[in-house]
């Protein structure tokens, strides 16, 4: 068929043609966003998953919603940054959602003090506040937010930006993608800063999405984060809505899979998202007419599984050292299941203690997490399958003998 009718859209981060599944995360989400809005507290969310399940899709889904309902929006994709450079960062995006909650020309008293607070905070990274550079913001010299300390800094301009949203009768929500990469120290200033808005009943808010340790970190950073957010799991879809996810973008362009086909996609993607949508992008080229067959997925299995092993896992792969890939490839012989790290160090042949570097490496790359105590598992769905693709034979590097110092 038609390439330039394929309906599907397997690009990180893309919303399908039919987003199914999630119903519960959105109403959530709804009824957090109409409760700030009448000044009544209500638990936040991060959303924790596997790569590959829609975390991403999900937060640009919210951002709709949000925006539709008039808030201001902070967009931020998580990256491993220093406290200066993540300052700098919320600096510009609180800036923007600062002028989204009105112009400067119809500013009233707290815009302002927001304004001269967020230049304090600025201050820090910026000696001449040129985020801020312009801005009216007379007679509030003794606008604080430039102690150095993130959690107090950052709490203060939340509020401050709460109370002008509050006071425009909007909302601010904070969207952040990949939590996971935040530094201790920013995670646990976002938390408290979050904190102390809901202790206010301001309309300021954040919604969050990471992989699966994010919980732990989470209430590592901030006991009481368990109390502020909610941390909902989303995985594979139920076979309905797998069926439906390929079905209904089909049957919108005039085509439609058979029974058989639809049984044999779901057998291959594991009902994952992401998955799904690779099968049926790689599907619709191949099949010569508008009824798709179980023949055409079978003819599309192995473009799929070289696209998925040359991108979206290969990517993984490449960031791992030898030993580190040699950890991953005993774990997949072990099978797709959590694995104890003892059991993988046997098969290693080494002790839990040698390979405890290697394990909290893979787990700070984002490679692998910690289910449970003992236990490491992939953060991406069929990673075994591909280790064992693209490393048929377990190899163990050579333990290195420790060089003897010098008397």
């Amino acid at each position: 068929m038609d390439p330039l009718l394929n309906p599907y859209t397997p690009n990180a981060g893309a919303t399908p043609a039919v987003v199914v599944g999630r119903d519960d995360q959105m109403w959530h989400f709804e009824l957090l966003l109409a409760r700030l809005e009448k000044s009544r507290t209500e638990q936040s969310m991060i959303v924790t998953g596997l790569r590959g399940v829609g975390k991403t899709v999900l937060l640009r889904e919210f951002q709709k919603k949000a925006s539709n309902r008039g808030w201001a929006i902070v967009d931020l994709e998580v990256s491993k940054h220093d406290d200066q450079s993540f300052r700098r960062q919320v600096g510009q995006l609180m800036r923007q959602a600062l002028l989204s909650i009105s112009p400067r020309a119809k500013w009233g008293e707290r815009s302002k003090k927001a304004a001269a607070i967020l230049r304090s905070f600025t201050v820090t990274v910026d000696s001449e506040g040129r985020l801020t550079a312009g801005w009216d913001v007379s007679g509030y010299d003794d606008a604080t937010a430039d102690t150095g300390d993130l959690a107090m800094d950052l709490t203060e301009l939340l509020v401050a930006v709460g109370e002008a949203a509050q006071d425009k009768d909007t909302g601010v929500v904070l969207l952040l993608d990949e939590v996971q990469f935040l530094q201790r120290e920013q995670l646990e200033a976002l938390i408290a800063g979050i904190h102390k808005c809901v202790q206010r009943e301001l309309p300021i808010t954040m919604v969050g999405a990471g992989l699966p340790q994010i919980a732990e970190l989470a209430g590592e950073a901030k006991s009481y984060a368990e109390r502020l957010f909610k941390f909902p799991t989303i995985g594979e879809l139920s076979d309905a809505d797998a069926r439906y996810a390929l079905q209904e973008p089909a049957r919108e362009e005039g085509a439609e899979f058979t029974d058989a086909a639809l049984d044999l996609a779901l057998e291959l993607t594991g009902n994952y998202p992401y998955f799904l949508q690779e099968l049926g992008y790689a599907v619709w080229p191949v099949a010569p007419d508008r009824v798709i067959t179980v023949e055409d997925v079978r003819e599309a299995r192995t473009t799929y599984e070289d696209k998925l092993d040359s991108s979206f896992f290969r990517v993984r792969l490449d960031r791992a050292t030898e030993l580190e890939q040699a950890y991953m490839r005993a774990m997949a012989e072990l099978g797709p299941a959590p694995q104890l790290a003892g059991d993988v160090a046997r098969l290693l042949g080494r002790s839990s203690q040698q390979c405890a570097p290697t394990r909290s490496t893979l787990i700070e790359k984002g490679l692998l997490y910690t289910p449970g105590h003992g236990y490491a598992a992939f953060t991406v769905p069929h990673f075994d399958q591909f280790m064992k693709r693209s490393v048929p034979e377990l190899k163990v590097p050579a333990i290195r003998p420790r060089k003897r110092k010098r008397k």
